[in-house]
């Protein structure tokens, strides 16, 4: 028996699979920590596995207690809410121009959001950066 377990320390790979479930029902929005989650037996294509892939994710959908968690369940934690009001920047070689929007939709670090210039009432998509701003032009692009 003491074999086994350290030929499975040795060689992860060759451990039984194993999913990763929710231990509660959880809507979406919610950061999942790791009282969240617990890992079971059994291998179901599509699923996450390991604990640190979700840990500090948020849920993008409902998760069921019980029911595997799968990649598309869960991404990083939107740092932008809807209707917030937003710095809008284009940026190109030595020009900068700044105004305020409007979110239209929730978003995270990286993602692609729809916003609405306060001044102008024009709708953009833009990427969002790590200080919340939202970048347009060939910068959003870098």
């Amino acid at each position: 028996m003491w074999r086994l377990v350290l030929i499975a320390a040795l060689f992860p790979a060759m451990s039984p699979a194993e999913t990763l479930l929710s231990t509660r029902t959880l809507r979406s929005q919610i950061v999942l920590g790791p009282g969240d989650l617990v890992v079971a037996a059994g291998d179901i294509p599509g699923t996450l596995s390991d604990p640190v892939q979700a840990i500090g994710m948020e849920t993008r959908v409902i998760l069921y207690a019980g029911r595997p968690i799968r990649p598309g369940d869960i991404g990083p934690p939107a740092i932008i809410d809807r209707n917030q009001i937003v710095t809008l920047r284009y940026q190109t070689g030595g020009l900068m121009i700044q105004t305020d929007a409007r979110a239209l939709d929730r978003a995270a670090v990286g993602d692609r959001i729809r916003v609405m210039n306060l001044d102008s009432r024009t709708t953009v998509t833009g990427q969002v950066t790590a200080n919340g701003d939202i970048v347009v032009g060939p910068a959003a692009y870098e």
